[in-house]
């Protein structure tokens, strides 16, 4: 019987497997058995802003108390009724965490398809497409747990820089990152980084654990590296950005009230710190501004055309792939698990933030 992981809405460190009955498949639709997914802080993110966000809407579970945390990674067609979908086939997207999904591709071209399901409808476009693998030109199959772990998060990563650039940093030449031990900070970071030496070039600055300052300052993106409780060492006379991939409140209360007028723009991104998750109101400097990629996606579409960005994308993929796969230093262990309660525990260590930095799980039920 299909099983899938559904995870309390209120609760989050609540969650428990359901099996449903497998029902016959309708014209047009399509059975994928879920081989792997990545699951990270990323994911996290997607929970901790679900309702928000609406990612709960994805993979809707019948109760709307629960829902589905969805993740990137590979299926296989287990059978198909849909013409242009075969059986056997391989393609890259959005899945639940479970072992089986069934979709109903629509927009059928040699690439991939579009997840035409009603409830996807209103949900937004980059997250209904799935990549046929045979057909990716940026598909290698020794790196599958790269690409679930990483793609996904750097495609945010090369957005935000890209954001920040194009607003000429909003005056400012510092840019401040919470949670830099987490995969979508450092890649953001790396981005930044590539600027050094021209005239768009700013100072990165880190914020962390202690226990993750060692890793993150090995990575070499970030100009400085300071544990969260050594803020205020950070001069408040210069313009700054954040960048706030925790999500925690007082943290940005700090960020806020240590710069202020100085603090030129404040983006949020992420939810590391789903558990201490709070509003914008009554801060000091600018209210924080939430940041969807798709809206940038959509901007420098227009101003670059699919190939302009999507060139822009691969050039910056393939230099980060360089030191994260360094034989001698690489900046990610993969660490391949299956089952049950290997997602159970590695979704506890995430929600905990007790996850070791430098690994990425992939995962399968």
């Amino acid at each position: 019987m299909p099983t899938a992981f559904h995870v309390d809405r209120s609760e989050l460190r609540s969650g428990r497997w359901v099996e449903s009955e497998r029902k016959p498949l309708a014209d047009g639709e399509v059975r994928f058995h879920i081989d792997s997914f990545a699951l990270t802080s990323n994911n996290v993110t997607y929970a901790a802003f679900g309702e928000t966000m609406n990612y709960w809407g994805f993979f809707p579970t019948g109760d709307p108390g629960t829902g589905c945390i969805p993740v990137w990674g590979f299926a296989d067609v287990m059978e198909s009724r849909c013409d242009g979908v075969g059986v056997g086939e391989r393609f890259y997207g959005y899945w639940p965490i479970a072992d089986e999904a069934v979709l109903q591709p629509v927009s059928v071209k040699a690439s991939g398809f579009i997840d035409g399901a009603a409830h996807r409808r209103e949900l937004h476009a980059v997250y209904n497409q799935y990549t046929r693998c045979s057909n990716d030109p940026g598909y290698v199959a020794t790196q599958e747990a790269e690409q679930a772990l990483l793609r996904p998060l750097f495609i945010t990563s090369f957005l935000i820089d890209d954001f920040l650039a194009d607003n000429d940093f909003f005056g400012a030449r510092h840019v401040i990152l919470s949670s830099a031990s987490s995969k979508t900070a450092y890649g953001t970071a790396f981005c930044l980084a590539r600027r050094r030496g021209d005239a768009s070039e700013v100072e990165v600055i880190g914020l962390t654990s202690p226990g993750n300052l060692a890793f993150t300052r090995g990575l070499g993106c970030y100009d400085r590296v300071v544990a969260y409780d050594e803020l205020a060492s950070l001069s408040a006379s210069i313009p700054v950005v954040y960048v706030d991939f925790s999500g925690s409140a007082t943290l940005r209360t700090a960020v806020h009230k240590h710069w202020s007028d100085d603090l030129r723009y404040s983006c949020s991104v992420g939810g590391t710190h789903w558990d201490e998750l709070g509003g914008g109101k009554g801060l000091a400097g600018p209210r924080p501004v939430l940041f969807f990629a798709p809206a940038q996606i959509k901007k420098r579409l227009a101003d670059w055309g699919s190939g302009g960005l999507q060139q822009r994308l691969a050039d910056a993929w393939l230099a980060f792939m360089k030191p994260v796969g360094d034989s001698e230093h690489p900046w990610l262990q993969i660490v391949r698990q299956r089952g049950r309660a290997a997602v159970e525990s590695t979704y506890a260590k995430l929600l905990a933030g007790a996850s070791n930095p430098n690994e990425g799980h992939l995962l399968s039920v």
